[in-house]
């Protein structure tokens, strides 16, 4: 339940005001997403009596961390729909927008329970949405499952397309700020309790500078703080999925000190299963040499996770993983892991040729895409022309669309008679190989239809 509105007295609002200054000078070539929109600008505060007027004319109560911020801080501004300074675009102004997740009948479903809650289950969600997504359902029903969908939520901001922030104004999490897709994913509740913690944590990543940053990333999907705060929560619990929230918010910081990491690794060393594994990544991210014996180990237990994470925070470093790959590459079946793999092998800026060759022949389809793919990337790739047209001669049409593109610059007649197959294989177009044929033929002063007339030895 939300708390009583002595929670958001005098001294939060004061630190938002003062941030909202700081977080203006900070950005001030307005890098921040929806900055160059909202520019900081709030407009005046409204009075207690408009709120009551909205209250009474939406049967709602609004919560107190909302109401103290319209009646202290601001309500609207210059951005899109005269929003005020917020996250993303901004915040809507009071009673503006109210029908941007339920079309019609907003009055009659915004007084209704929210039924959403942190951590819904995709199955859950699908539950809940399913009559919705129905091909058959009626006008009528639509907008009556709309608003049993988004009931009790106030849309409050948009953060572009079809994705909004919005208010929870019912029930156990009345005052929580949710994002909502509009094209119905699952909702995603942001991490801190109240409207006003949202929006001062917005600005305290502005003033930081974290949401400047090219890799921001979408505020208020990830846990937010310092990160001995984070920590602390994450040894408070024994909810695994809240230790991966944590772990999560650790994680997209641009950098974490050397006691941080020590207790990182410590607490890798006590760890299993999923929370391992990102406790891993973070070490990798932030120390690759210190991870580098535990990314070895962890490699019999998931060679996808290691190639990813050396890929992701640690690709000069590929070189040191050729030897895992040459003792490991004829068994990987997973076109993921494979994918991995090779971007490992390419950044070595070596002749992998000898490692991708056999894994066109591989069972999986996809396998043999990207193996031929990758083949294609290499200046010597002429010399593994026995390998090429084993793909052209390949019975998915992926795969020989793949070896095709993958032949621009090779000139070589001895892939004629081969071309001369497809071309006879494949009297029409399918999936763009003749178009990628013909492009092959034109050195050559033939296409898909002239060199069916012409007489290849055998």
């Amino acid at each position: 339940m939300e708390e009583s509105n002595n929670k958001f007295a005098s001294e939060q609002i004061e630190r938002i005001k003062n941030k909202l200054v700081k977080a203006k000078a900070t950005d001030k070539d307005l890098k921040v997403f929806g900055a160059s929109d909202h520019e900081y600008v709030l407009g005046e505060v409204v009075s207690s009596e408009a709120i009551l007027k909205f209250e009474s004319e939406y049967n709602v109560v609004l919560p107190n961390c909302y109401k103290a911020f319209l009646m202290n801080i601001g309500n609207g501004g210059v951005s899109f729909s005269s929003s005020a300074a917020g996250p993303f675009y901004g915040i809507f102004p009071l009673g503006e927008n109210v029908n941007e997740l339920i079309y019609e009948n907003a009055k009659e479903y915004l007084k209704g329970d929210c039924v959403l809650y942190p951590k819904m289950t995709e199955e859950h969600w699908e539950n809940l949405t399913e009559k919705i997504e129905e091909d058959t359902i009626t006008d009528e029903d639509y907008e009556k499952e709309l608003g049993k969908i988004y009931g009790g939520i106030l849309p409050i901001g948009t953060q572009g397309c079809s994705s909004y922030h919005a208010l929870v104004l019912n029930g156990e999490f009345k005052g929580r700020v949710v994002n909502i897709n509009s094209e119905r994913y699952n909702p995603q509740f942001t991490f801190e309790l109240n409207f006003l913690d949202w929006y001062e944590r917005w600005l305290d990543e502005v003033i930081s500078g974290v949401l400047m940053q090219e890799n921001a990333g979408w505020f208020g999907y990830r846990i937010g703080g310092a990160t001995q705060d984070i920590l602390k929560t994450y040894f408070s619990t024994n909810d695994n999925e809240v230790k991966s929230d944590c772990l999560t918010g650790i994680l997209i910081k641009q950098k974490i000190d050397v006691a941080t990491l020590d207790i990182i690794e410590e607490e890798y060393k006590s760890s299993n299963d999923e929370i391992q594994k990102e406790l891993l990544q973070i070490l990798t991210k932030f120390d690759y040499e210190r991870a580098y014996p535990y990314l070895v180990d962890f490699a019999d237990e998931s060679l996808l996770h290691v190639f990813q994470f050396v890929f992701w925070y640690a690709k000069k470093n590929s070189a040191d993983w050729l030897g895992v790959i040459e003792s490991n590459i004829d068994r990987i079946n997973d076109d993921e892991t494979f994918s991995f793999c090779v971007y490992l092998l390419k950044e070595m800026n070596i002749d992998y040729g000898y490692l991708v060759v056999p894994c066109t022949q591989n069972k999986n389809q996809s396998i043999r895409v990207t193996a031929y793919y990758m083949l294609g990337q290499l200046s010597n790739k002429n010399s593994y022309l026995d390998a090429f047209i084993v793909g052209l001669n390949d019975s998915a049409n992926r795969v020989v669309h793949t070896a095709l593109q993958a032949l621009d610059g090779v000139e070589d007649k001895r892939l004629l008679k081969h071309y001369k197959s497809i071309a006879e294989r494949f009297p029409v177009e399918q999936d763009y190989i003749l178009v990628n044929l013909n492009h092959r033929l034109k050195p050559f002063g033939l296409s898909n239809t002239t060199i069916k007339d012409l007489v290849l030895d055998a």
